[in-house]
C-alpha cells in the first residue's frame, strides 16, 4: 500500500512533514498553514468557486478518509466486528505517533469547530482517529469519531464511526470546565450513531 495516510494542507506553503514504513504500509503526517480566506478567493481553483448557500455555519461534517490505492480495490462492507479497545490499552512501544490539526474555527467567538487526526503504530497494530468537534457556547456539544484499526497479519481494516451530541441543558451535571476538553465530555454525550465497516485488503498487500 503506496500511502495509509496522507494529510495535506498545502497551499504553497512550506510544510513539515513526516514519514514512516512498517512492512506493506506508509504513512505520511504533513502540516501547514490554513490558507486565508482572502488567498482562498484569488485561488485559481474551481472548487474554491464552488458555494454552497446556505451553508452550515458550524463546519459539521461526517467526513471518515478516503481511500485511495492506485487501482487496488478495497472492499467495504458493514460488519459487528468491533475494535479491541482492550487491546489497544495494553503497553505496547509506539513506533510512531503524530496528531495533525485539520481545521479550526472559534465561530465568531461563540464556540470552536475543529477536526484532527491522531495516528499511532505499534508492532502489531496500527491506530488512527479522526475527530470533529463542535461546541457552540450554551447550546449544543457535537462529536463525530472515526476509528480506524489493523492488526498485524489479518487481512483487513475495521473503522468504525460515531456521533455523539448533547445539548449544553442536558449536562447539568458534568462541570462547564469538561465542555472544551473533548476527551473528558465525550463519555457524557448521547450516542447517536454508530456505524461499523470492514476494509478487505488487495491480496498483495497483506502483510
Amino acid at each position: 500500500m503506496t500511502s495509509l495516510l496522507s494529510t495535506m494542507m498545502s497551499h504553497g506553503f512550506k510544510s513539515s512533514k513526516q514519514d514512516f514504513t512498517f512492512g506493506p504500509w506508509k504513512v505520511t503526517a504533513a502540516k501547514n498553514h490554513i490558507m486565508k480566506s482572502k488567498d482562498i478567493e484569488r485561488a485559481d481553483s474551481e472548487h474554491s468557486k464552488e458555494v454552497l448557500r446556505p451553508f452550515d455555519w458550524t463546519y459539521t461534517t461526517d467526513y471518515r478518509g478516503t481511500l485511495i490505492g492506485e487501482g487496488r480495490q478495497i472492499k467495504v462492507t458493514e460488519t459487528a466486528e468491533r475494535i479491541d479497545i482492550e487491546k489497544l490499552k495494553a503497553r505496547e512501544h509506539i513506533m510512531f505517533f503524530d496528531e495533525v490539526l485539520l481545521f479550526e474555527d472559534e465561530l465568531h467567538d461563540h464556540g470552536v469547530s475543529q477536526i484532527s487526526v491522531k495516528i499511532r503504530v505499534m508492532p502489531t497494530s496500527f491506530f488512527l482517529l479522526m475527530r470533529f468537534f463542535l461546541r457552540v457556547d450554551g447550546v449544543l456539544i457535537r462529536i463525530n469519531d472515526t476509528r480506524l484499526y489493523h492488526e498485524a497479519g489479518k487481512d483487513f481494516l475495521l473503522r468504525e464511526f460515531s456521533t455523539r451530541e448533547s445539548k449544553i441543558s442536558e449536562l447539568k451535571g458534568v462541570p462547564a470546565g469538561l465542555h472544551t476538553d473533548p476527551n473528558e465530555v465525550a463519555q457524557h454525550l448521547s450516542l447517536k450513531l454508530t456505524q461499523c465497516e470492514k476494509l478487505e485488503l488487495p491480496a498483495e498487500v497483506i502483510p
